[in-house]
């Protein structure tokens, strides 16, 4: 876990998108974590079910536009994630 937490403190205080093994996307400011979850402050919690845009088109708008704000903050469990970048680093 030590590793895990190296490689996310480059990512502590910064907007990141988060891709989930379900159909939801997650975009906020990683604030924290522990041995179980993500803590994210003004966050996103999107689920693409709601709409008819692709998970790419979402996160790239969100790059654009900025984060759309729905959580103050979101818990988001490890073991869900499949993805996780910087939101800066989304090209467009």
């Amino acid at each position: 876990m030590t590793s895990d937490s190296s490689q996310l403190s480059a990512y502590m205080d910064r907007e990141i998108v988060l891709d989930l093994q379900s159909s939801y996307v997650i975009l906020g400011t990683l604030i924290g974590e522990d041995h179980r979850y993500l803590f994210l402050a003004d966050a996103d919690v999107h689920d693409l079910r709601d709409t008819k845009t692709t998970r790419e088109l979402y996160i790239v708008d969100s790059r654009r536009h900025g984060i759309r704000t729905n959580r103050k903050r979101v818990l988001v469990r490890k073991d869900e994630i499949v993805g996780l970048s910087a939101l800066e680093d989304v090209e467009i």
